[in-house]
């Protein structure tokens, strides 16, 4: 475990170095949780979101895309249930004077328990080899059912007390699994409480006039209040679906892990609109559409697991998270829910406006269910970055970093390198990126030897070097290096925008999805 946050720490600093992510406002030592994304982090986030936005778009003939305002009537967060409902269970330590997450501090007791018992299984496998039975080591080896008895105990308590709302009992676990605060060592702990998320402002230009608004924490309201007004003039036929891509907000009091949690970040929403009776069939077909999309990335498909839900939200009748093994353990990249018709019925209760849809297959109106998918772009981001983060050692004892990045996601799709400064090697260079610069992000370097021009690009992801040397002025012919692998080839310019073309278009992945 400290080995993977040595790696996230080098991450972070690697981002900051490399044009990915600042901290937010840094030169006035910064602003807690809100970060800028450099000039390679913007191009990474936008390519994320050009995935997404194709795979719902272009793929699916039944879904459309919405850009809603970040404002919106604070009736909307009293009907989705935000102003009531939007809480975190927070608790102090008084010694400390910290605050964390009631519920994040148990599920780390409970990740630490798992840790516990995996360590025992690797110290077992290490000493039986090749006859290592591992099930019957997991349910034979009493330290080990010791440690899951507890570990099982303790997380039944812990669904019962999310399930009721018991912010007594969430601590009582506190209390009883000795769970220490991580900056004091103490125990000295103060009640749980609720605290909402939402930042709220005023709309308005005087102050007895203003009118009491929220910034959205979620991107989903937009989609239903706009449910009818994309269905009618897009004469939509259910199932249907409504995508968004947007900012979203929330006050976490506990936000750390870099771009992981956030108070301002970025959602990819999807709200798939059902009958009532198909939403569960709907919510398993999506669950694996979205599996699917995630491990055509090829970051490898053990990286990625399914989590139900062992608390469903007030309007659930079914959700699951994907999530992706971080440098920090297993944590949610994206939700899939089945909202029932909680949202639009809210809508047309608190609105007064009919939000129904009328099935001509059926000849009956009713209110749409609805399944959800929501991915947090920054979290993608970050779960990007971890996947293809990268030392090698090589052959010369020299190291490397390297991201080694989805071609088509990666920010620089190809670097042009002179290899000197001079005899009309850089002139020649230029002429290639005036060839290319039109279909491909492409940078030029003449800096430095072109070992340590090599480095620059594998550390930022970039999938091909093109080197133009003597020789190119002759044959018209380039060296294409592969980032991966690090071989190199010779080949004809007027090939070269076919051959990046083919590795770097977005279409390789997505074929991969139908």
């Amino acid at each position: 475990m400290a080995q993977q946050e040595d790696v996230f720490k080098k991450l972070i600093s690697h981002c900051k170095e490399y044009g990915f992510v600042f901290p937010s406002s840094e030169i006035y030592d910064g602003l807690g949780a809100v970060y800028d994304y450099g000039q390679n982090g913007v191009e990474l986030k936008n390519n994320i979101k050009k995935y997404w936005w194709d795979s719902m778009t272009l793929l699916n003939e039944n879904i459309a895309g919405i850009d809603s305002a970040i404002f919106m009537h604070p009736t909307i967060w009293k009907a989705s249930g935000h102003v009531d409902a939007f809480n975190d269970p927070l608790i102090d330590n008084k010694d400390s004077k910290k605050r964390y997450r009631a519920d994040v501090l148990i599920e780390e007791y409970l990740a630490k328990i798992d840790e516990k018992i995996n360590r025992e299984v690797e110290k077992a496998a290490k000493r039986f080899g090749e006859a290592f039975d591992e099930p019957q080591f997991r349910t034979t080896n009493p330290r080990v059912l010791e440690n899951r008895t507890k570990r099982d105990e303790v997380h039944a308590r812990f669904v019962r007390a999310l399930n009721d709302s018991n912010l007594e009992e969430l601590r009582q676990i506190i209390i009883d699994c000795e769970i220490v605060c991580p900056i004091s060592g103490t125990r000295n702990w103060t009640d749980v409480r609720q605290f909402n998320l939402m930042f709220a402002t005023e709309m308005g230009s005087t102050a007895d006039g203003a009118m009491k608004i929220y910034l959205r924490p979620e991107t989903a309201q937009g989609i239903f209040v706009n449910f009818l007004n994309v269905q009618k003039t897009g004469r939509m036929k259910i199932p249907f679906g409504i995508a968004q891509i947007g900012k979203a907000f929330r006050n976490e009091i506990v936000a750390r892990q870099f771009v992981f949690r956030m108070r301002e970040f970025e959602q990819m929403e999807m709200q798939f609109f059902v009958r009532p009776g198909e939403e569960l069939e709907w919510f398993a077909t999506w669950k694996e559409a979205r599996m699917k999309w995630h491990r055509a990335l090829g970051m490898g498909d053990h990286k990625y697991r399914f989590h139900d839900h062992d608390k469903l939200a007030h309007y659930a009748n079914a959700a699951t998270d994907i999530e992706f093994e971080m440098p920090f353990g297993f944590k949610e990249v994206e939700g899939i829910h089945s909202r029932t018709d909680f949202d639009l019925s809210q809508h047309e209760k608190y609105s007064g406006k009919k939000m129904q849809y009328f099935d001509p297959e059926r000849n009956a109106s009713y209110v749409p269910y609805v399944i959800e998918t929501s991915i947090g772009v920054d979290r993608m981001f970050l779960s990007l970055l971890a996947g293809a983060w990268c030392e090698e050692t090589l052959e010369d004892g020299e190291t490397r970093v390297v991201l080694k990045l989805p071609p088509a996601l990666a920010p620089v799709k190809l670097a042009v390198l002179p290899l000197v400064r001079k005899d009309g090697l850089p002139e020649k260079a230029q002429e290639i990126m005036n060839i290319l610069r039109y279909d491909f992000r492409c940078q030029y370097d003449e800096k430095d030897s072109i070992g340590k021009r090599y480095r620059r690009q594998d550390a930022i992801g970039t999938p091909y070097c093109i080197t133009v040397d003597h020789d190119s002025l002759n044959d018209n012919c380039v060296t294409i290096r592969f980032r991966d692998t690090m071989q190199q080839e010779r080949v004809p310019v007027d090939k070269l925008h076919g051959i990046v073309a083919g590795k770097v278009s977005m279409r390789n992945i997505l074929e991969k999805l139908k």
